[in-house]
């Protein structure tokens, strides 16, 4: 490993551990149907960054290991970047931010934009890229926040969306009755 990618290196391992925490937590207190759903997701998910860890360090070499390692890094990178489509599409059919908290899309935007430039100095395509693309998505989250934070109460008993109509009051009684006193 060459010193330029130390830096790289302690921010991700950072980043994974945090993720791992993150998914943990949600694991130990979702409701059971949300436990199974992300407990898959993270097994594929797992099968597949061990799949890419297995190709490029036996199967490929030197500047084809770089380029194999920098694809998938701007494939994941964007896909992460592009996760809060959803929400935003939400903020805009219901024309309120209440689903979108302002410091995530602040810190979304600003993570984006430092990496950005630590591409851009690096002159670093694989960094450059999913960066700008994240900057840009950062902006329009807050550009959807400034236009509609203040529509924060009309939608308070329900959620509509591409998966149906769910009444929010009913789910949490729901809960309450099966959780055991």
């Amino acid at each position: 490993m060459s010193p330029d990618n130390l830096l790289l290196l302690i921010i991700s391992v950072i980043g994974v551990v945090i993720e791992l925490t993150y998914v943990w937590i949600f694991i130990t207190y979702a409701p059971k149907k949300e436990r199974a759903k992300i407990m898959v997701l993270s097994g594929l998910a797992l099968i597949l960054i061990l799949t890419f860890a297995l190709v490029s360090l036996f199967a490929l070499h030197s500047k084809t290991r770089k380029l194999f390692c920098g694809i998938m890094l701007d494939i994941f990178s964007t896909i992460t970047y592009a996760s809060p489509l959803s929400i935003m599409m939400l903020v805009i059919k219901t024309k309120s931010a209440e689903f979108m908290p302002f410091l995530l899309s602040l810190l979304f935007f600003l993570c984006g934009i430092f990496w950005l430039a630590y591409g851009l100095l690096s002159r670093d395509p694989f960094l450059i890229v999913p960066n700008g693309l994240g900057t840009g998505l950062g902006i329009a989250q807050l550009i959807l926040y400034a236009k509609y934070r203040k529509n924060q109460s009309h939608t308070k008993n329900e959620v509509r969306d591409e998966f149906g109509e769910m009444d929010l009051e009913k789910t949490d009684q729901n809960e309450e009755t099966e959780l055991p006193r």
